[in-house]
């Protein structure tokens, strides 16, 4: 009998496993919160509300090209509700973000320092609390501060940007990985009017008090699909379409701070991260290149009244102007850490100070070619009417008359070039900080996450083993980043055999990128087509032994084969790479149940409830396992939280109703064969063990 019973379990268990799909969507996503709430500091070190503090909000727009703002010139009239808040505030027409990724950007804008001074230069980077951040300094002043970011690449929760949450009364984030049938906005990300929605229900049932609020909106990342009337309105260009989109949400935003009485009394700052490349320079995207497209961005500052009201500020700023300015405007003295400089009286808005006229140098720095493919990072300075990029080929552009960068002036300027190397060199030294950074593991999640918003994830601070350290010129490889970039949202909209080629065409050109055959291998086996799958993830194993996805896909695909025995290894290599994820102990479960390890097995399938108590196949199988083998009482506990998590679940309930038989509650055993029955000829079929 004991043979019969291990059979039945091992049955289930491959079941379960062989239900889970081979690629990145298979996660089964940790319980999240729809708001992460985070109050850092206690009653007796927060200050009472002072009398006449200002409000302030922060608008972050993420991917947002400076010049598709009509407040800067643009004439496709996308911006008519930023166009109407620009008249009430100040204008900057040169103002520059300091790297082109999203984490990276925003801690510059919220601590003041620059990346190479807090350390967060990449995705999972985590903000160390002896970095100044804004919302902690403004939440200790009595201010009440809240943050309601549309994707899951600033959620604090799954690994993308940790310590962001500090300083917030309410982080409203709790993003998961796209599960199969949902679309990007109930999973990874939230449209604009939905952040307003929140953010305004937030403000309606605030405590007294002054607030700070951010609002980030993504919209304007790609994949570019922006909601009806926009989609057919700009159905040749979908990017300005998000554009038009998130003005129209931030109009509502506006009238609301309006209708409210809370507009004039209140700081808005409105800010894009990084813009968006669109084929300029030969870039997709983002991330790689450090022109204008990319770190040139929209800047405009209301104060309170009508102080700055028709300003036009044409001298360079920088982002990392943006927490020191709100803390001169609210009258909270700026931590001496900060390395941005105010810019009211660039606003003219300092009684009896006269506006600086000089330019401010803009730094700018990206390490991701690197981390990501193992080619050279970049560095940039904009100073005078110069803009010197810092590569192994360096370039230099006169953008007083080659505004679009496209005569490189390096080769007959040279002392000029020189010059300005020696200079990008010394002011990144004098702005960088000694202390170590904090980099955290990426988690699975995480990873899938930043690839589902087409980025390559990587949990090193360098290049990490395996990855070919080329050094290469990204200017030689930018066709490279595209193709990977585009294969990713590829897999991640389930089109396999558009992403096959491409990331064939990678491999051909380049190599040594690890991800590219994990990707490939990915492909091949959502399209179950694992002879090729698996030489594609053997490869990613053996260039990087020490990383998680690639030895869990291979695992899971060789279970796909049968070849059990030869799955171990590689789950045991993923779990011990990452603990904590309960789904990789399942699939490894099923892996020692199918090699007769029933210890093994029910040892990994309860530390996999134990990671989430809300993963019904856990629950499920765990239950019939106990049951099974002579400990029906533990077991029926198990099999009663799966159905707390799928009430309609045939095999639960007739799972269940074995349990109280092998007890002898006959009662309790025909409710639950009667239950199933009904549910069997209501539904008509078994449901999936999904």
């Amino acid at each position: 009998m004991w043979v019969l019973r291990r059979v039945l379990v091992l049955l289930l268990l491959v079941r379960f496993a062989g239900g889970a799909s081979p690629g990145p969507q298979t996660y089964k996503t940790k319980p999240q919160p729809s708001g992460v709430t985070h109050r850092p500091a206690t009653a007796s070190r927060v200050l009472k509300p002072a009398a006449g503090l200002s409000n302030v909000v922060i608008i972050t727009l993420d991917t947002t090209r400076a010049d598709r703002m009509g407040f800067l010139g643009s004439p496709k009239g996308l911006t008519p509700n930023l166009d109407a808040l620009a008249k009430d505030g100040g204008v900057f027409t040169r103002a520059y973000s300091h790297v082109p990724l999203t984490p990276p950007s925003h801690a510059t804008i919220l601590t003041g320092t620059y990346p190479q001074y807090n350390h967060v230069d990449d995705f999972g980077s985590r903000l160390g609390k002896q970095v100044p951040y804004l919302p902690d300094l403004l939440h200790a002043r009595g201010y009440r501060t809240a943050a309601f970011v549309s994707s899951v690449i600033l959620d604090p929760i799954v690994g993308s940007a940790p310590g962001f949450e500090r300083g917030f009364d309410l982080y409203d984030a709790g993003f998961h990985h796209r599960r199969p049938g949902e679309d990007r906005y109930n999973s990874i990300e939230r449209r604009a009017d939905e952040v307003v929605a929140r953010a305004e229900s937030w403000l309606q049932n605030r405590r007294p008090g002054p607030f700070f609020l951010w609002l980030h909106f993504y919209d304007a990342h790609d994949p570019y699909d922006p909601p009806e009337p926009f989609k057919t309105k700009y159905a040749d260009a979908p990017y300005d379409g998000e554009i038009a989109y998130t003005d129209a949400a931030l109009g509502k935003f506006f009238s609301y701070l309006i209708s409210k009485g809370l507009y004039d009394r209140t700081m808005i700052s409105v800010m894009a991260d990084h813009g968006e490349a669109l084929g300029d320079h030969g870039e997709t995207a983002h991330g790689v290149f450090l022109y204008d497209e990319t770190i040139h961005v929209p800047l405009v500052i209301k104060l309170p009244g009508e102080r700055s009201a028709g300003k036009r500020i044409d001298r360079r700023v920088v982002l990392v102007d943006a927490a020191p300015t709100i803390l001169q405007t609210v009258g909270l003295p700026i931590p001496k850490e900060m390395q941005g400089e105010s810019a009211l009286a660039v606003m003219g808005a300092v009684s009896g100070e006269r506006a600086p006229t000089e330019d401010r140098p803009a730094f700018a720095e990206t390490a991701y070619p690197r981390r990501a493919f193992g080619f050279s990072a970049l560095r940039a300075l904009r100073t005078g009417k110069y803009l010197f990029v810092q590569a192994p080929r360096n370039e230099l552009y006169d953008q007083s008359v080659d505004p679009q960068e496209k005569q490189d002036l390096s080769a007959k300027a040279t002392a000029v070039t020189q010059t300005l190397a020696h200079q990008t060199d010394e002011f990144r030294q004098k702005t960088a900080s000694t202390k170590a950074s904090s980099k955290e593991t990426v988690d699975p999640e995480a990873q899938a996450n930043l690839n589902a918003l087409g980025y390559v994830a990587s949990d090193d601070a360098k290049v990490g083993p395996g990855i070919q350290d080329t050094g290469a010129d990204p200017k030689d490889k930018v066709e490279t980043v595209n193709l990977l970039h585009d294969a990713i949202l590829d897999i991640e909209d389930t089109r396999y055999e558009d992403a096959i080629p491409r990331l064939q065409k990678v491999l051909t050109t380049d190599p040594g990128i690890p991800i590219a055959y994990m990707q490939l291998g990915t492909a091949y086996s959502w399209l179950k087509q694992y002879d090729k799958a698996i030489p594609a993830l053997r490869k990613a194993t053996e260039m990087r032994p020490d990383t998680l996805m690639p030895n869990y896909l291979l695992g899971l695909a060789l279970s796909e084969t049968g070849d059990w025995p030869g799955s171990v290894p590689y789950f045991e290599a993923a779990a011990k790479k990452s603990p904590k994820w309960g789904a990789l102990h399942f699939s490894l479960a099923a892996a020692y149940a199918r090699l007769n390890r029933s210890a093994d097995a029910e040892k990994e399938l309860r530390t996999a409830v134990e990671l989430n108590s809300k993963d019904f196949r856990a629950n499920l199988v765990l239950g019939r396992m106990l049951s099974l083998g002579g400990k029906s009482a533990e077991g029926i506990l198990r099999l009663k939280s799966a159905l707390k998590l799928k009430p309609d679940s045939v095999t639960a309930h007739l799972f269940l109703a074995d349990a109280y038989s092998s007890l002898g509650q006959a009662k309790n055993a025909r409710q639950e064969r009667a239950e199933a029955e009904r549910l069997k000829s209501s539904v008509g079929s078994e449901e999936s063990p999904n």
